[in-house]
């Protein structure tokens, strides 16, 4: 067998002294007249006899080893333009000897001599020209050298690279055998690159290879979808166009094709989901318009996907673009649908996980759009989403103090939803945990309730009926334990009730509910219910003793409320309550006003809230009131009519043969009322002697003796009234 390094010495004998001297020559023209000579050796020598080919072998070693890896730059070059020249003379036999020729020129891409990797660009251009085919053995060498050619400083070096480039492109899309599974590595290496030179190069190629009808680059999409994204955003504008125009195509032939074949949508997903976070406008509505299509297409199979999908959907519903907001708004709307419509069991930890956090996002959309998840998942899955409300319902809670109304309001019908379960939660009814919950946030913020108490109520009285959100209020009111501020606040939760009570056209019904209460016993259960916590208010209490037409109680009440402490609180209390007494509300109480003779107890009530009013506008108001209907006590021979009445057929009966004092138990009643107010007057001594220097010294004694006081006031205001 011949050595090599014998062929490389006898080339120096077989090539004349003149073109070795040219060959390394500084002009180029010397240069390539020594190429063409060697050009035409080697034909002369490939079409010899056998024993000759041997001789070409040397010449390739001889350039390769003397010149290509010369450190002289000129030698290298001419290294180069030897290589190129001898690949052209061998033409269809270049494939025996790419081993030898390609090797070095690839080598010389990463030489330090801008006209070195120029040249080394030009050789293998020339090589590929004749080679075609052969060269993709050394396709993954060649593309990494492209990739660094395309971002080389020197523009003569990149003018080249791209001729290459499109050669190679050619050569690849001729080919029936790509190995694109040995590309795929590579690409995925390059395409995380943000030089603009190389980017454009590879989506050059990847739409190219996605063209070839044998290559389905579809296959291999989550390995640079990512990459193709980043794009997006790039500074500059074609390469901007260039990726949309690849990732547009991609996505119709996903359409088009995923009918017939099920792609591995999922790892895609999340890389759409990653990219929802871009600061880039543009990538934001591509990556949207991608996964509304995804949903579309995948359906049940994107299930396992779907909590990250919803966590992006939601956070780009705020966005300050309209487009981005409408893509994000239909998109968040099909995955409610596929979610809801579903029968595939679902992962809901994860799901209400990234719900949730978008409850407290800055955004008044975003935390609508939770809501409603919230509110459907509620719907469809109750049992199951019930084991998550110990994580679920502080959320909600606090949700309850958000700035916007919109969002109170969907708050509330979420809690609403809660609360109409009848399975037990937290070691009690959903119903009964819902309001004590609201009821412990109204009092650790008084100036929430303030704020929001009245929203809340009306809201739930519409969304659970008025008579059991206020059964359940009073109930829980009147458990209040005696600590001094569970009385207050059940003293201003009253208030709170109470206005909201006789102000609120959502409670209408109600109203009428509780005007005609003492016509039933199922009525005077309801009333009675109430009015053990609205004892915890004075006013409160005499106000719905009028709005129940309970005017006997009421005047009872009137005596009651002169030994209470008479606070600038409780005066503005009655000039509220004077001045409801004109409103709608209580037009009924004032036509009753003209028939003294049937509602004696009412004129009393109101007289004695007049003795109780100093001299004010609500007293000229009430009096003024009182004096118009006044004389008609005088015309006792005024016919009665069973029609000019305010009673009406089914309540006079009961009005004229039953007294309230037999059908309510007055005893019961005003001791209670006097009871819990001790309890007030107690607490208020308690804090005042807190305060005070001087040690009391006979409280047990003062606060019994008041109380039996009271209890004997009661007791002969009834007898008074017999």
């Amino acid at each position: 067998m011949t050595d090599v390094g014998s062929l490389s010495n006898s080339a120096k004998t077989t090539l004349p002294q003149l073109v070795l001297r040219n060959l390394g020559d500084r002009s180029y023209e010397k240069r390539k007249q020594a190429a063409l000579e060697i050009e035409q050796l080697v034909k002369e020598l490939n079409h010899a006899p056998d024993h000759a080919r041997g001789s070409v072998m040397g010449i390739i070693d001889f350039l390769v080893k003397d010149y290509a890896y010369s450190t002289q730059a000129n030698q290298r070059k001419g290294g180069l333009i030897g290589l190129a020249a001898t690949a052209i003379a061998l033409m269809e036999d270049t494939n025996q000897y790419l081993n030898y020729l390609l090797p070095p020129i690839l080598k010389c891409f990463a030489d330090q001599e801008g006209r070195v990797r120029y040249y080394a660009c030009e050789a293998l251009y020339n090589v590929t020209k004749v080679a075609r085919g052969n060269v993709l053995a050394f396709f993954n060498e060649i593309f990494d050298g492209l990739c660094k050619l395309a971002a080389d400083g020197d523009s003569d070096v990149r003018n080249g690279s791209q001729l290459l480039d499109r050669l190679i492109k050619d050569v690849v899309t001729e080919c029936e055998h790509f190995d694109v599974e040995k590309f795929i590595p590579l690409l995925r290496e390059r395409i995380k690159s943000k030089n603009p030179s190389i980017r454009q190069l590879l989506v050059g190629w990847i739409t190219v290879l996605d063209s070839v009808p044998d290559i389905d680059m579809l296959e291999y999409l989550p390995e640079y979808l990512g990459g193709l994204l980043d794009m997006l955003s790039d500074a500059n504008k074609d390469i901007r166009q260039q990726a949309y125009a690849a990732l547009a195509e991609l996505l119709r032939e996903i359409s088009q094709s995923e009918p017939h074949r099920h792609l591995e949508l999922g790892p895609m997903v999340m890389i759409l989901v990653r990219q929802c976070d871009s600061r880039d406008n543009f990538t934001r509505l591509t990556v949207l318009t991608w996964m509304f299509e995804f949903i579309s297409l995948g359906k049940d199979r994107l299930l396992p996907f779907v909590s990250d999908m919803v966590g992006a959907a939601l956070q780009c519903i705020s966005d300050p673009e309209k487009e981005i907001r409408q893509k994000s708004e239909k998109t968040n709307e099909l995955l409610l649908r596929l979610v809801e419509e579903s029968k595939t069991n679902i992962n809901l930890a994860p799901l209400l996980d990234k719900v949730t956090r978008q409850l407290m996002n800055k955004w008044v959309p975003s935390r609508l759009a939770s809501l409603r998840w919230i509110s459907m998942l509620l719907t469809k899955m109750p049992g199951t989403l019930f084991s998550h409300l110990p994580e679920l319902f502080p959320a909600l809670r606090r949700t309850l103090q958000d700035s916007d109304d919109q969002v109170v309001r969907l708050d509330l019908e979420v809690l609403a939803r809660i609360a109409l379960d009848e399975s037990q939660a937290l070691d009690q009814g959903n119903f009964d945990m819902v309001l004590n919950q609201l009821l412990t946030l109204f009092r650790s913020d008084r100036k929430f309730l303030e704020a929001r108490g009245s929203l809340i109520v009306r809201q739930l009285s519409v969304l659970l009926k008025g008579e059991s959100i206020y059964r359940a209020f009073s109930t829980i009111l009147h458990k209040e334990q005696t600590a001094a501020a569970d009385l207050d606040f059940a003293s201003l939760m009253v208030q709170s009730l109470n206005l909201i009570l006789l102000t609120s056209s959502e409670l209408f019904e109600f109203r009428r509910m509780l005007k005609d209460s003492l016509s039933s016993r199922e009525g005077r259960a309801l009333f009675v219910s109430l009015y053990k916590s609205w004892c915890h208010n004075p006013v409160a209490t005499f106000s719905l003793c009028l709005l129940a037409q309970a005017y006997e109680l009421a005047s009872a009440l009137v005596f009651q409320l002169a030994s209470i402490e008479v606070t600038v609180g409780f005066l503005m209390q009655i000039d509220k309550l004077v001045q409801l007494l004109e409103s709608p509300i209580f037009i009924h109480l004032r036509l009753q006003l003209l028939e003294p003779a049937r509602y004696p107890f009412l004129v009393k009530a109101l007289y004695g809230l007049l003795m109780l009013l100093p001299q004010s506008s609500a007293f000229v108001a009430l009096k003024t009131r009182l004096e118009s209907v006044a004389p008609l006590g005088a015309f006792r021979f005024m016919p009665e009519s069973a029609y000019a009445t305010t009673a009406t057929a089914s309540s006079a009966s009961s009005s004229t043969t039953a007294k309230e004092s037999e059908q309510l138990d007055f005893k019961e009643l005003l001791q209670t009322f006097n009871t819990i107010q001790g309890r007030h007057q107690a607490q208020r001594k308690h804090l005042f002697h807190k305060q005070s220097l001087v040690a009391p010294l006979e409280d047990a004694s003062a606060s019994s003796s008041s109380s039996a006081s009271a209890s004997s006031s009661a007791e002969n205001e009834k007898k008074a009234s017999a």
